[in-house]
């Protein structure tokens, strides 16, 4: 067997700011997702962990401390004093949900941009609903380290994130429904992620919402979507009136006034 991927990177060449992405099928018939990057290409499973390793038999890390953290909360222990991790915090502090040692949040943050990998690859294939599920699952990631994590910087190490994963949720959220032909609910899903943005950045000055890279996105997104709305029904007949009158076309000015006059009946 040849391991030399020479040929492999010159039949897909790497460009500059663009994320090249594709799902090929593999010798075992199945589909794997491929990210060019530029020294090489990333492969990765498209449900599961994308390395396709289960952590102590769980989908992920996350899902095993997860389960940690529940048998934590049902522990006997729940609310004792931490004396292991003490030196985070005062002698006899009380830090009984903060279990996630820096080594635990080391492996959390090594997997988060795993799955960051394959949302972006994922979203250039325009596969949104698994876009969705890998950005609603790195929030919780976030959550999660915030909650238990016992060393304060391991709490806010991934915050810098949040508008960014943020962001491509709800971009993915309104790509689905423009393919569904739903341009009203991807504005919705665009205003849903402005809001989670404001929420974001609520304990910080104003103008660090209005600069933000995010919310120019999604605001850029949200101006070119607006002209592909539908126009409703009675807004289409008043500019037909509008016309009939400017055209002196009476007759049809009054049955557009009649159709217009029954709409609003309804």
């Amino acid at each position: 067997m040849n391991n030399d991927l020479t040929e492999h990177l010159k039949a897909w060449p790497y460009e500059a700011g663009h994320i090249i992405a594709r799902i090929v099928r593999t010798q075992e018939d199945e589909e794997v997702l491929q990210l060019r990057v530029d020294l090489g290409i990333l492969q990765m499973k498209l449900d599961g962990r994308p390395d396709g390793e289960r952590p102590n038999g769980f989908e992920s890390y996350l899902e095993y401390f997860e389960d940690q953290a529940a048998a934590h909360a049902e522990s006997e222990d729940l609310g004792q004093p931490d004396e292991e991790h003490a030196e985070y915090g005062p002698p006899g502090a009380r830090h009984a949900p903060r279990f996630l040692t820096p080594d635990d949040c080391r492996l959390l943050r090594d997997e988060a941009v795993q799955y960051y990998h394959r949302y972006i690859a994922l979203l250039a294939v325009e596969d949104f609903d698994r876009v969705i599920r890998d950005t609603t699952r790195n929030l919780r990631l976030l959550d999660f380290c915030s909650a238990h994590a016992v060393a304060p910087p391991d709490r806010v190490a991934l915050e810098q994130f949040r508008p960014y994963v943020t962001m491509i949720r709800a971009r993915a959220a309104a790509g689905l429904a423009l393919r569904d032909n739903e341009p009203r609910a991807a504005l919705v899903a665009i205003d849903e992620g402005l809001e989670a943005l404001r929420r974001v950045f609520e304990d910080q000055p104003p103008e660090h919402y209005e600069s933000s890279g995010e919310v120019r996105a999604l605001r850029a997104m949200r101006e070119a979507l607006v002209p592909q709305l539908p126009v409703s029904q009675t807004s289409e007949l008043n500019a037909r009136l509008a016309k009939a009158i400017e055209d002196e076309n009476y007759e049809l000015a009054a049955i557009l006034r009649d159709e217009i006059r029954q709409l609003k009946t309804e």
